[in-house]
């Protein structure tokens, strides 16, 4: 079942912390079969209960998944060995499309910001956590939005925010539907909180209403959403499709709602709320990484207010507060923010013209990201590789749709847009056809 390994420990947490130092090590191998309860207690001469115990903390970190009457398994993909793992290496004189960073020649300098930042007053224990003025100015921004009016918080980043909201509502074993392709970081926080996913396919104007409402149906007690600029496919939310969901949503008011807006400062389209009039606890969340720079770990969001007591009690237990000299500084960028988004456009649209032209379909209709689909993405790659373009696999961002590689344009030329389009061209040994939902 395991192979030659064996498993030791004689209590709980020993049991457990001897699978996980194995799956590090690969030593036990993604989808590996645990061997029975009452199997392993008899080999280590301990009580079952312990052996449960031990694969409960397993399933709590995300290593292994239990299914029924088909026993625990090793996740495919555990909590330790996270997607960007699956990078492949940038050979010297290769071109690295692989990375989804901004373009950092369009990102503003940060000493001006951080000098001003400094320059304010010490912030010492037991003032507020956050600077009045940068929540003022994200309130109004949001209200702008159609947003409803919520209570605020700042967090360390996006990922960081939704760790929080998840781990206010949800326990383990908790089920949350997610974009699938999606942002690879959030598929591993999931199983690393012991949350299970629910795979939902997307289209270029976001999730599918259908299998939204059907995920929610089957037990999923949290939605995602990425509203805009989505990582890897770049889907943007239209004004129909949020329509649609609010419907799904309205029906089901008991979800908690997640928003991911990290693109609004990136792209052009507009927002549209998903959370007016549909569910009880909800936040839409907004980060400074990619339009300000990736080093700024500030996330300002809003919700109802006990998803936001919940998130601000919790958080002046462990970090206590996200540092003012960062806040400060976003506020200092934010009073004269870049416009990177037409250039973002331009770099994605003249590749996704560039691919057209040799029938190959794509998607990129906001954000930094191409999404290619193809037939087989390890294959496409290394021929990619070759020829000097690094791409990202898809397997960094899917769980139950079709392969595909995601490419990032924030730094491409349009010349070089085309020269990749042949390449990719000739990497394909067919072209392959897609329907709207990125299969």
């Amino acid at each position: 079942m395991l192979g030659e390994y064996r498993i030791t420990g004689r209590r709980a947490n020993e049991i457990a912390a001897d699978v996980e130092r194995a799956v590090s090590a690969g030593q036990l191998a993604p989808g590996g079969a645990l061997p029975p309860l009452r199997e392993l207690a008899g080999e280590l001469g301990v009580n079952p209960n312990t052996v449960a115990a031990a694969y409960r903390l397993l399933r709590e970190r995300g290593v292994i998944e239990t299914a029924g009457r088909r026993g625990s398994r090793i996740r495919p993909r555990p909590a330790t060995t996270p997607r960007d793992q699956a990078r492949l290496p940038v050979p010297p004189g290769a071109r690295d499309l692989s990375d989804g960073n901004p373009d950092p020649a369009l990102l503003p300098p940060l000493g001006p910001a951080l000098a001003a930042a400094a320059a304010g007053p010490t912030v010492l224990y037991g003032d507020p956590v956050a600077e009045p003025e940068l929540l003022a100015r994200c309130r109004a921004e949001f209200r702008a939005d159609g947003v409803p009016d919520g209570e605020l918080a700042v967090c360390s980043g996006a990922l960081d925010t939704i760790a929080r909201v998840l781990s206010a509502h949800l326990r383990p074993g908790d089920t949350v539907a997610v974009e699938d392709p999606g942002w690879g970081s959030l598929l591993d926080l999931l199983p690393a909180l012991g949350l299970r996913t629910a795979p939902v396919p997307v289209d270029d104007q976001g999730p599918l209403p259908g299998p939204v409402a059907a995920a929610l149906d089957h037990g999923a007690r949290a939605l995602i959403v990425t509203s805009r600029a989505q990582n890897p496919t770049g889907a943007a939310l239209t004004p129909a499709r949020a329509a649609e969901l609010r419907a799904v949503l309205a029906e089901r008011p008991t979800t908690v709602l997640i928003e991911d807006d990290h693109g609004h400062d990136l792209i052009d389209q507009p927002f549209h709320s998903l959370a007016a009039g549909t569910v009880t606890h909800w936040t839409l969340v907004r980060s400074a990484s990619k339009a300000l720079a990736p080093d700024l770990r500030v996330a300002v969001s809003t919700g109802d207010a006990d998803t936001v007591a919940r998130v601000l009690g919790r958080q002046r237990l462990d970090a206590g507060w996200v540092s003012h000299l960062l806040q400060r500084a976003v506020l200092a960028l934010r009073r004269d923010p870049p416009d990177p988004a037409p250039v973002y456009r331009a770099r994605r649209e003249a590749l996704l013209t560039a691919l057209a032209a040799h029938g190959i379909r794509a998607h990129g209709v906001s954000g930094l990201n191409v999404w290619v689909p193809v037939p087989d993405e390890t294959a496409t790659a290394a021929a990619l590789l070759q020829r000097g373009w690094v791409t990202a696999p898809g397997s960094r961002f899917r769980l139950a749709s079709p392969p595909g590689l995601r490419i990032t344009v924030s730094t491409l030329a349009p010349a070089e847009a085309t020269t990749l389009a042949a390449d990719l061209a000739a990497a394909l040994s067919t072209t392959p056809t897609t329907d709207s939902r990125l299969t």
